[in-house]
């Protein structure tokens, strides 16, 4: 049976995203929503957090002009399965997670394809490309400091503007139980909360986010992801580290100038460490880059793919 949220996100996808096919792939754990439209080489996007494949309207219509886009919903948000927690918040590692947006690239014929991520997506995007390197022919991040870099980087302006990657890496339950009090408000700070100006979203994917990011299973998502990345990430990358392992793809890293990342890291020196030959390109905007400046997005991303 639809849920009222399924028909939202059902309305929402034929209002932003005319033309893309709205597929349901389980690879072995959980359904995972999927968008596909276009012709030619495969384009995998992922999106942020604490938002949904829709953070793309503005973008994805005009690559699909030139490539197959496959927009997909992570594990823990909108439509796809959110597993609960698990030992070690191993479920939403990054590694699980990009083994599981492979699976689902071979289930739809792709075994290899371009990339990009945001935020959360990003992480997933930069641990599929390590992971999966004869898969992944181009790769674009945005906006996001590798977990290990940035937990050894962080002091306290960097904790004061991203208080969340600590509060929420706290035990279960303690995080949950104190989101439970106002989840849709909590929710908002951080869509909100991450630019010097206003985001311009589009009110009802706004919304969309919030009602969908403020259950208790998606409050709980979110906790394990940061938990795991403080942990089994930050793990994975430091085996990394200690191995030499690089990013093997030509690399694109964009980021929002007057966002927390833009504001707090050498950006370029260290994604060098992982990505020696990367392209860089600094956004006129905050942290949610694809709806705060999708013009500038669209046009690097023609330009790099």
């Amino acid at each position: 049976m639809e849920t009222g949220s399924t028909l939202r996100f059902e309305e929402l996808d034929r209002q932003l995203l005319p033309g893309f096919e709205r597929r349901s792939i389980d690879v072995g754990e959980g359904p995972v929503r999927v968008l596909i439209a276009g012709n030619g080489p495969p384009l995998l996007m992922l999106h942020g957090d604490p938002q949904t494949h829709l953070c793309w309207h503005h973008i994805a219509p005009s690559l699909a002009q030139r490539f197959t886009v496959v927009l997909t919903d992570l594990r823990g948000r909108g439509e796809s399965h959110k597993p609960g927690l698990s030992e070690d918040s191993a479920a939403y590692s990054k590694r699980e997670m990009a083994a599981e947006q492979a699976a689902v690239m071979s289930a739809l014929g792709f075994e290899t394809f371009s990339l990009v991520g945001h935020d959360r997506g990003g992480r997933v995007a930069r641990r599929l490309a390590l992971d999966f390197p004869k898969k992944v022919q181009k790769l674009a991040i945005l906006d996001i400091i590798p977990a290990l870099d940035f937990y050894e980087a962080a002091e306290a302006k960097i904790a004061q503007d991203y208080y969340y990657f600590f509060f929420l890496t706290q035990p279960s339950p303690v995080p949950e139980r104190l989101i439970s009090g106002d989840p849709r408000g909590f929710m908002d700070e951080i869509l909100n909360g991450l630019s010097k100006q206003q985001v311009p979203y589009e009110k009802e994917a706004l919304e969309l986010y919030i009602a969908n990011a403020a259950t208790p299973e998606a409050v709980t998502a979110m906790c394990e992801c940061f938990r795991a990345g403080i942990g089994l990430d930050s793990s994975h990358d430091r085996e990394d580290r200690l191995a030499g392992r690089l990013i093997e793809c030509p690399t694109l890293i964009l980021w929002g100038e007057n966002g927390v990342v833009g504001r707090h890291f050498d950006v370029q020196s260290i994604w060098r460490r992982w990505a020696p030959d990367a392209e860089f390109a600094p956004m006129p905007c905050g942290h949610f880059i694809p709806e705060e400046a999708p013009n500038e997005v669209t046009r690097a991303l023609e330009d790099f793919l």
